[in-house]
């Protein structure tokens, strides 16, 4: 399917936009950070496009339905949230070091995707539902805001330490100050906050029209509220707390952590009530 050949040029993209952004870091080279950033832009649109030929060639065999239904779907889905939402970062904050510790992510994302069975199926009748498309499309903003906090949060680690014992070269140097990066996670978490929270809340109108409750402390769902409540937890601190810093940083990785958990190992590890989680 020429949707599937699109997602494995984007899978490229990706690999060559980390290898450039990494380059350039260690090089200390913008140039080749600028042709990362076009390699990013490139991908956006392959993967925007694959994303509508798939849903077309959907429509095409009569199943017509929203690609974001099955794994592969969900991953490659992921992938190009986490990428324009980057884009977004690096033009807000003129700075191209972000892409070598957010675009890997995309990059791995895609490797476990094509490793996936990308066939399209007909949904389940559980899956049929309106509820569908806005409980995916507001979890996986979330989740994209979520990965570039990560990223952040782990860039900001690695500039502590060097502002710590004031030393201004090596790769740490490049990156932006601390006070930028602290900025940066707290404006990822609280944009992907409110999108983690309309993502359960649709979950649980889905739930409900599907198996005719709203909750019934399914693993996913439990492992939803773990992740949201981390979350809520850091904007709690940061906000009636005051909590800046390397704390801030270690919990938004945490984070991350937990919500990675809750959308794969949930999913491939326990059982379920969702339709791979077998």
């Amino acid at each position: 399917m020429s949707n599937v050949i699109l997602f494995n040029l984007t899978t490229v993209l990706f690999g060559a936009a980390s290898a450039l952004y990494v380059s350039a870091l260690y090089a200390k080279n913008e140039k080749i950070a600028v042709f990362g950033s076009r390699t990013c832009l490139l991908a956006a649109f392959v993967s925007t496009a694959a994303l509508g030929v798939r849903w077309y060639e959907s429509y095409r065999m009569g199943i017509g339905r929203i690609p974001v239904t099955n794994l592969y779907e969900s991953l490659v889905f992921f992938a190009w949230s986490v990428n324009l939402f980057y884009l977004v970062v690096e033009r807000k904050y003129a700075n191209r070091t972000f892409g070598a510790f957010v675009m890997p992510i995309a990059f791995f994302t895609m490797l476990f995707a094509i490793k996936n069975d990308s066939s399209i199926e007909p949904l389940v009748p559980a899956l049929q539902s309106y509820w569908l498309h806005a409980h995916v499309i507001t979890c996986f903003v979330g989740y994209a805001a979520f990965a570039v906090s990560s990223g952040a949060a782990l860039m900001y680690l690695l500039k502590s330490k060097q502002e710590a014992a004031k030393i201004n070269d090596g790769i740490a140097g490049l990156l932006p100050s601390c006070k930028t990066l602290d900025d940066l996670i707290y404006r990822a978490i609280i944009w992907g906050f409110p999108f983690l929270t309309a993502g359960i809340v649709t979950g649980a109108a889905w739930a409900n029209y599907a198996w005719g409750t709203y909750w019934s402390w399914d693993p996913k769902e439990t492992w939803s509220l773990i992740v949201w409540l981390v979350y809520a937890t850091y904007l709690h601190a940061r906000i009636t707390r005051g909590w800046h810093g390397r704390r801030a940083a270690i919990l938004s990785i945490a984070g991350f952590a937990a919500t990675v958990f809750c959308y794969l190992g949930v999913n491939l590890v326990l059982s379920g009530l969702h339709s791979y989680g077998s």
